[in-house]
């Protein structure tokens, strides 16, 4: 039952995200007017982060039903208000879920399944009419709802930052104060990390996309987890790419935050309008 509620929600959310960007054209640059009616006239519930289905294996060892497995990730958001609060932010709501599937072995169990719902204020930021990003505060949850010595869980309170180089660069960042909760990681920090940085770099068409993001772990050393990723838009005017995820180090999910992977990933992702968060 649980498979055929994901498997919907998958599909609700290609088939709103493809209906916004079908009906959007393809934008040089993005002015402040634009933007904002866009904010106060747009549809209030949208995509987050990336929404994608990959499966892959292990690098460097030998793929086994054991280090090969289905990866998914979906993440939504629900805009609360227009941009009339102080400062013109608004308040949003958003949730992500994110699974590890081991669809390779007997009765092809869900190895863990990680939630993460948040509420955020967020700005957009504009340089001489010319839109160039957003800075976010956000209240985060994460979990993966286990008991025992199963059960992972811990909270940020972060401020986060994407900014628009040009329409076809953009860096982010996001660094966090932890409050960690789960009696079963109390060292996560030193896994999962203090803060992140990275960079998106879109083809002048928006047919070809590369993005990496640096999750920096606890500690003095240059002790990064990397996330490399490729996308490749076929058809014009679709958000759906093929997609190719490489991850690097700890923390990929919670059950075992602690354990080193080195997993690359062949899938489809469907992206949110503008960019998406990370």
């Amino acid at each position: 039952m649980l498979r055929v509620v994901l498997s919907v929600l998958l599909l609700c959310a290609s088939l709103l995200c493809h209906a916004q960007i079908t009906n959007l054209p393809e934008q040089t640059t993005y002015n402040a007017d634009s933007i904002r009616r866009e904010l106060d006239n747009g549809p209030y519930f949208t995509l987050y982060k990336d929404n994608y289905f990959i499966a892959g294996t292990s690098i460097g060892t030998k793929p086994t039903n054991t280090n090969s497995d289905v990866k998914f990730q979906i993440s939504i958001a629900q805009r609360l208000t227009k941009s009339t609060l102080p400062f013109n932010t608004y308040l949003y709501l958003f949730y992500s879920q994110k699974c590890m599937w081991n669809v390779f072995e007997e009765s092809m169990p869900m190895r863990d399944l990680n939630f993460n719902p948040g509420i955020g204020l967020a700005k957009h930021l504009f340089v001489k009419d010319r839109y160039i990003g957003k800075v976010s505060l956000i209240v985060e949850h994460e979990s993966n709802g286990r008991d025992g010595a199963e059960s992972r869980s811990w909270n940020k309170i972060s401020l986060a930052a994407n900014i628009l180089i040009d329409p076809n660069f953009m860096v982010h960042g996001k660094a966090w104060i932890p409050i960690v909760d789960g009696q079963n990681n109390k060292d996560i920090l030193d896994y999962s990390g203090i803060y992140q940085m990275g960079m998106t770099l879109t083809s002048p068409n928006k047919r070809f996309g590369f993005a990496l993001t640096l999750i920096k772990r606890r500690g003095w050393n240059l002790n990064y987890n990397s996330i490399w990723e490729v996308n490749y838009r076929l058809f014009k005017g679709e958000n759906q790419y093929l997609f190719l995820q490489y991850y690097n180090g700890y923390g990929e999910n919670l059950l075992d935050y602690n354990k080193f992977h080195s997993r690359l990933r062949l899938g489809i992702v469907i992206k949110p309008k503008l960019f998406s968060e990370f």
